[in-house]
């Protein structure tokens, strides 16, 4: 019976650290998408403004302008989402774990 009990607190200790983990990596997808969204506008605007001032000089260089830009502001977008995430996740970790970690006394 004592070992029904010990199991079921495990169990339940488990689903609550799943559930952490799952919350955690959640607010992480949700910033990471947020600055990502950010990083495209960012970088996406000079780069029509630039395609609009390319048209009147020539269509070419303007198509041109616009193939060679879509790769960084692809890999802006993709950057800010992996760093944004990879902070959030780490800073919510590090706020749940001390949160739910036991008050220890300083030690002289």
């Amino acid at each position: 019976m004592a070992k029904n009990v010990a199991q079921s607190a495990t169990l339940a200790s488990l689903d609550q650290k799943l559930a952490t983990a799952k919350s955690c990596s959640h607010e992480g997808v949700l910033a990471g998408a947020k600055a990502a969204v950010v990083a495209t506008i960012a970088t996406g605007i000079p780069t029509c403004k630039d395609a609009a001032m390319g048209k009147s000089q020539s269509q070419s260089h303007a198509q041109a302008l616009i193939i060679s830009t879509v790769p960084i502001v692809v890999a802006a977008a993709g950057a800010a989402y992996f760093i944004v995430a990879d902070k959030t996740v780490l800073a919510t970790a590090r706020k749940n774990s001390f949160m739910h970690a036991p008050h220890m006394e300083a030690r002289i």
